[in-house]
């Protein structure tokens, strides 16, 4: 009997150790996590200034019995919306730090989930063993004295070679019903070649996309 209850006992320090690091009653991740979901475009903002395109943006919760808290992310200009340029997986957690963080991963075969959102059956037979992880374009968010919470990469930890980049960062800010969002990509000399040059793009989140721009101040 000894034996047998010294297994036991280690299998629940065992238990305890793995859920702790996806703690499934961490309300303040939750509070992120719901903050983040949901249809968004910035079609307000182009109107208002047209250097910004109309983009829309879906962050979409996926296997939500795994006890992790994954999204399903798209964007695309929204006259495009079949095309998104950009499909990732987004994973929040907190790191050893205890900070919030979303990690980002690439999918494999990414055209078969366009869309597939509104469907998260499809994601059924996708497993994050399968995804790729973008080591070092993690997002730390934090809480902020306004109520907002907004985080960023690291200055230059996010490697990337697109349109002749050496490494890209990105800073968001985000509150229930607006996410804004300023991706960047700079060279080796520190130069931004691609990107929003004023400012982040400013997602408004379901019903105050139809606002007319002239009842919403964006700064």
């Amino acid at each position: 009997m000894k034996p047998f209850y010294f297994l036991l006992i280690s299998f629940f320090i065992l238990i305890g150790c793995s859920s702790s690091k996806y703690n499934t009653k961490d309300k303040e991740l939750d509070k992120v996590y719901k903050m983040m979901q949901g249809s968004y475009d910035s079609s307000l903002q182009s109107k208002v200034d047209s250097s910004y395109y109309d983009i829309s943006l879906e962050m979409h919760p996926v296997w939500k019995n795994s006890g992790e808290r994954w999204l399903y992310v798209e964007q695309a200009l929204t006259s495009q919306k079949d095309q998104p340029y950009r499909v990732r997986m987004y994973r929040l957690l907190r790191n050893e730090n205890n900070e919030i963080i979303s990690e980002v991963y690439t999918i494999p075969n990414e055209k078969q989930y366009y869309g597939k959102f509104k469907k998260p059956k499809a994601f059924k037979y996708l497993t994050p063993d399968f995804l790729e992880k973008r080591e070092g374009c993690e997002v730390v968010i934090k809480e902020d004295t306004d109520g907002f919470y907004s985080g960023g990469t690291g200055k230059t930890s996010c490697m990337s070679n697109m349109r002749g980049a050496s490494y890209a960062t990105s800073i968001v800010k985000m509150s229930d019903n607006q996410i804004i969002s300023w991706d960047r990509g700079f060279d080796k000399d520190g130069n931004q070649v691609w990107g929003a040059e004023k400012g982040g793009y400013i997602f408004m989140k379901g019903s105050l996309r139809k606002l007319d721009f002239g009842d919403i101040k964006l700064d």
